[in-house]
């Protein structure tokens, strides 16, 4: 997701209201978020279904990463060879069904 340019990506509520096609136009087109505002303080940021898709897969990704570093401080590893045991174990199991 590209920063948030002050300036440029805080709009108003009213202007918001007036130009709503233009500006959900210009977040897909640009992958740019926006700030809505709402009596001088912020209340939404708008972003394009990409973008927001994008956003989550990413927390996906490092909420998986937190778990696995928090499994591997407490002792919950396996080796290689253990891991491949079990699962040519699963594979068996399986191919019997």
């Amino acid at each position: 997701m590209k920063a948030l340019r002050v300036a440029e990506d805080i709009v108003p509520i009213a202007q918001f209201k007036g130009q709503a096609a233009h500006w959900l136009d210009h977040a897909a087109k640009t992958g740019q978020p926006f700030v809505i505002t709402q009596n001088g303080r912020p209340a939404a940021v708008v972003m394009s279904p990409v973008e927001y898709d994008r956003l989550q897969d990413r927390q996906r990704l490092l909420e998986s990463i937190a778990a696995g570093i928090a499994d591997a401080e407490a002792g919950r590893v396996m080796s290689t060879k253990e891991r491949q045991r079990r699962l040519a174990s699963r594979r068996k199991g399986r191919q019997g069904r």
